[in-house]
């Protein structure tokens, strides 16, 4: 078996590509034969406890009895159709789920394959709303920094341009509107001068801006950061104050991880437009939603199109779909919130012994969210051996470790995913240092 893996590894690293990595990537990946449970288990028996729900989408853990149920049941009767022209129970199910816990006045849903393309669908539905109003002057999107919205072209254009991993393509991305990241940070308290800049930034430029876009309440790969529902509420006003379309980017955020099911919920508040994706499939297949009120399809309807310009291939796919229904029910059916609670209480605990580690600038936790932020980036390579010898995974970067453990993580999951994050800024040190 070890042999075996050794030479899966050496036959990956002449043919595939990994996710922001170079080719052949600096540091060989690990191996996995299989995934239960909580666990990931390596083809050389090893078993490591996954403290990153495979990037934020496998809430419910892997190979759960209903999901792999529901799969198994729709790909007896059809596992893909194109949705042009054409409709199916699953997709239409699935968006009645949608719209029935999304917040108030959201009720139609565009389906699309990913996280990013959804964000690509919530900037066109804004532009070709004002197209269809008659002001194609209002092209241009108003964001903040320490944002992260996906990796391609639009998506791109509205991630942080320092922090958002995508500066080299600015000579292509289309000029966006940053305003500073939202302040303060979550539990303090929110007044208006925490508002000021952005609201100058948006009168000044509300001629050309066709929607503010955020990440609710969370902040995640441009920062892993937790700002105020203040913020977020006074955001609310100025869309409405200037009749500006609030796109809600809750692709990480959304079905409970930050505690409540929306990140929009901690603010009571409802955006024009929202996209939900990860955690929407629990982990098992990629698919993602654009939902929007009825105004916004109407306008979008008035356009010269007379339609939404997008249609992705497996847009609506049955099998996504289908499971994306079961994950939803699965979450719904249980007490999720003490779930979280449960948790972010054991989080607390566990990353508590690192605030008073000199390289640590700050410890912070929400909902199902550990972050340790360290005051220099650290070695990603060696931070990952030191997980790997506590038997856990996670996937550190630059100043950030954290996890976003499946919520069907136990407690001892939770203490082993913490010991392990705890030693690893104790332990690994600053290149040269």
């Amino acid at each position: 078996m070890m042999d075996e893996s050794r030479d899966l590894v050496a036959r990956d690293r002449t043919v595939v590509w990994h996710p922001y990595a170079s080719m052949p990537a600096s540091m060989a990946p690990l191996s996995i034969q299989s995934a239960h449970g909580t666990r990931l288990v390596l083809s050389d028996g090893r078993e490591l406890v996954d403290g990153m729900s495979s990037w934020w989408a496998a809430i419910h853990g892997y190979a759960h009895p209903v999901l792999d149920a529901a799969v198994r049941d729709q790909i007896g009767s059809m596992s893909h159709v194109m949705f042009g022209g054409l409709t199916h129970g699953p997709a239409v199910e699935l968006a009645e789920q949608l719209v029935a816990i999304a917040p108030e006045g959201l009720s139609h849903v565009f389906f699309s394959d990913s996280g990013s393309v959804a964000v690509e669908v919530a900037i066109k539905m804004a532009i070709q709303f004002w197209l269809g109003r008659g002001r194609p002057e209002r092209h241009r999107m108003l964001t903040v920094r320490s944002g992260y919205h996906g990796d391609t072209l639009a998506a791109m254009s509205v991630c942080d341009p320092a922090t958002g991993m995508h500066h080299m393509f600015s000579a292509l991305l289309p000029q966006q509107f940053f305003a500073p990241a939202p302040t303060p940070e979550f539990g303090a308290t929110f007044d208006d001068s925490n508002i000021a800049e952005f609201r100058d930034l948006l009168i000044a430029n509300r001629q050309e801006i066709a929607a503010v876009i955020l990440e609710p309440i969370v902040q995640g790969a441009g920062g892993m950061r937790f700002y105020a529902p203040g913020f977020l509420s006074a955001v609310r006003s100025l869309c409405d104050e200037h009749d500006i379309l609030l796109i809600a980017d809750e692709i990480a955020t959304g079905f409970g991880r930050s505690g409540m099911l929306f990140g929009c919920d901690h603010a009571g508040v409802s955006p024009d437009i929202m996209c939900v994706g990860k955690a929407m499939t629990g982990g098992y297949l990629s698919m993602a939603a654009t939902l929007c009120t009825p105004e916004v399809a109407r306008s979008v309807n008035r356009a010269e199109s007379g339609a939404l310009m997008h249609g992705p291939t497996y847009m609506g796919n049955p099998l996504a779909a289908a499971v994306s229904l079961a994950s939803i029910r699965l979450l719904l059916s249980q007490d999720w919130q003490a779930t979280i609670r449960r948790l972010e209480s054991r989080l607390v605990d566990g990353l508590a012994p690192a605030r008073g580690l000199a390289n640590v600038a700050d410890v912070r936790v929400l909902g199902a969210i550990g972050v340790i932020e360290t005051r220099e980036p650290l070695p990603m390579d060696q931070m990952q051996a030191v997980c790997t010898e506590h038997g856990v995974w996670l996937r550190p970067f630059g100043r950030l470790v954290y996890s976003m453990p499946p919520y069907i993580s136990t407690d001892d999951d939770v203490d082993r995913i913490c010991a392990a994050m705890v030693d690893t800024v104790s332990r690994v040190t600053v290149t040269g240092t």
